[in-house]
């Protein structure tokens, strides 16, 4: 069944609408959505490795602009929407202790979450509800996840074949431990705040 949905994955990730959908789930995944953009990244890369770079900059720009929007949802909506969206990933116990230091060290957490597999959502919207300078908060971001996807594209694109063998021979092992990280992501998030 993996095997399928990857084989599947990897025809999609040739579709002409594939930069389309890359956008979509780099902005929303800024802000509410749970899965990183990477899962559409790394097969667009490896069926087309010659517009790595197009599909690395497309995740950051659309991540940012996302992450803007996750950055206005915490700063006019925290009431009425960011609340809930905590309280669904069960962020809300202490945070408004967090929210009190947050912008002491703002922009390196919001590096650090922009690079790291701890949830960007989180920061984004914590960074509209600390309000935490808006212009500190963008050039972070743009830092953090222009580095996080250029990295990764930059791998892809000059270890492509290799890298796309070692996948699909352990396909099994890197999804389980994709989903370690996944999770390991919101159990972070979840002691530290």
């Amino acid at each position: 069944m993996l095997r399928r949905a990857y084989d599947k994955t990897m025809e999609l990730a040739a579709h002409r609408n594939a930069p389309w959908a890359l956008a979509g789930v780099s902005f929303i995944e800024s802000s509410v959505f749970p899965i990183p953009p990477d899962v559409m990244l790394i097969p667009m890369v490896l069926a087309e490795r010659r517009k790595a770079w197009l599909y690395a900059a497309i995740c950051t720009a659309a991540s940012v602009l996302g992450g803007a929007f996750g950055y206005l949802i915490g700063y006019f909506l925290f009431e009425s929407v960011g609340e809930p969206i905590l309280r669904f990933y069960g962020y809300t116990q202490a945070f408004e202790d967090f929210a009190r230091r947050y912008n002491d060290y703002g922009a390196w957490i919001v590096f650090i979450a922009g690079v790291t597999p701890f949830p960007y959502k989180v920061i984004t919207i914590a960074s509209g509800v600390t309000q935490l300078n808006f212009l500190v908060f963008m050039l972070a971001s743009v830092a953090a996840r222009g580095l996080r996807f250029f990295v990764v594209a930059g791998l892809l694109y000059w270890f492509g074949p290799p890298i796309k063998d070692f996948i699909e021979k352990y396909l099994g092992i890197l999804f389980t431990l994709f989903v370690v990280l996944l999770v390991g992501g919101f159990v972070l998030v979840r002691y530290v705040m």
